[in-house]
């Protein structure tokens, strides 16, 4: 077996005193803040003790009995995200419990911000939704338009642990809240639970410039401690790369915390790259082990194909067929899960071992 091999060499990125500040203080721009100088001269220097001492987690607590090494004192940030997501995975698993479906709004357009009009994505989103009501169904809605539109709503980008040893990807994502770097009020431990409670998931949304829109792919990204990620911090005790290296080379079995839930797709696009998209984000959901509801299920099509964009809401109005198309997806992914819970839709997979789990 290899020995872990930490590689270093970046040119260091921890600022002066003076660059700190003159970028902390950049927040308090508005004249309404001029009085609180000296409250703010306060604040400044608190905030400046916790990014020289980089206290990441400020507040911990021993992890106790269960985990790997229960004296390490483990961030309380994690075990609460932690427990949301263990009471999720109990409303998932209760059989008298209603099944729940996810559907996402992929769109970063809002009526309530820049653009001005609500986007065709949240449109498509209604029309799928009470066809899942209609099924019994729980319905949830993730409209991720809100990281655009709402104040303090953002999903902090991945930071690539997987890449450094996929047991330093902690499940549910342990590199945030970073007190000492402001990287707080990240809104992935309130999605994570989300996930984890379905028993299927419905993504609609839009090409943007040949890809996902950017929401959406923060999100991606962000799950990608739920696929094979580490459920236990405290054996690489927190970020310890040549720990996390050390036990990837003993064998490390993948475990895929959203595996068995069915998706289904709609991708719409104007001019250009809706199949690209619905088959990247196809290929996506399979590799996490999630089960496809089929054909029906996965939409893609262009709404006023190479027309002005200012008429597209009239476009979508007239396009019964995609509205159809729409409808059809969200009730393909429905019975998939009725199956599913009745026992009657397995997955064909189940019970193979994947040679390639990486």
């Amino acid at each position: 077996m290899a020995e872990p091999d930490v590689r270093k060499g970046m040119p260091p990125v921890k600022l002066p005193r003076a660059e700190f500040e003159k970028r902390y203080r950049r927040r308090f721009v508005d004249p309404v803040f001029q009085p609180l100088q000296h409250e703010l001269d306060a604040i400044v220097a608190a905030a400046w003790d916790a990014y020289s001492d980089s206290r990441k987690a400020p507040r911990t607590r021993k992890a106790g009995a269960g985990f790997a090494d229960p004296e390490y004192e483990i961030s309380v940030d994690w075990l609460a995200a932690r427990e949301v997501i263990l009471e999720a995975q109990r409303r998932h698993d209760d059989a008298a419990a209603p099944p729940r479906i996810l559907v996402i709004n992929g769109s970063a357009r809002s009526e309530h911000t820049c653009p001005g009009e609500m986007s065709k994505t949240w449109r498509l989103v209604k029309l799928a939704e009470p066809m899942l009501a209609g099924m019994g169904f729980a319905v949830d809605i993730l409209d991720l338009s809100r990281l655009t539109s709402e104040y303090g709503r953002q999903i902090h980008p991945c930071k690539s642990c997987v890449s450094t040893a996929m047991p330093l990807c902690h499940w549910p994502c342990s590199c945030y809240p970073n007190y000492a770097l402001s990287q707080t009020d990240d809104w992935m431990n309130e999605i994570y639970p989300l996930w984890v409670a379905a028993h299927g998931i419905l993504i609609v949304t839009p090409v943007n410039w040949y890809h996902a829109p950017t929401p959406l792919k923060a999100m991606m990204d962000r799950l990608v401690c739920a696929d094979g990620g580490n459920p236990d911090p405290t054996s690489t005790h927190g970020k310890h790369a040549d720990q996390a290296k050390a036990l990837e080379l003993k064998g490390w079995p993948y475990p895929r915390h959203l595996a068995g839930r069915h998706f289904g797709l709609v991708v719409h696009g104007d001019s250009a790259g809706a199949e690209m998209l619905r088959r990247s984000l196809s290929d996506w959901l399979t590799d996490m082990s999630l089960i496809s509801a089929g054909r029906t299920s996965e939409a893609d099509g262009y709404i006023g194909y190479m027309e002005p964009y200012a008429t597209s809401h009239q476009a979508l109005d007239e396009d019964r067929a995609f509205q159809d198309e729409v409808r059809n997806a969200a009730r393909a992914l429905g019975n998939a899960v009725k199956l599913a819970r009745a026992g009657k839709f397995e997955n064909p997979g189940k019970g193979l071992v994947d040679p390639n789990p990486k």
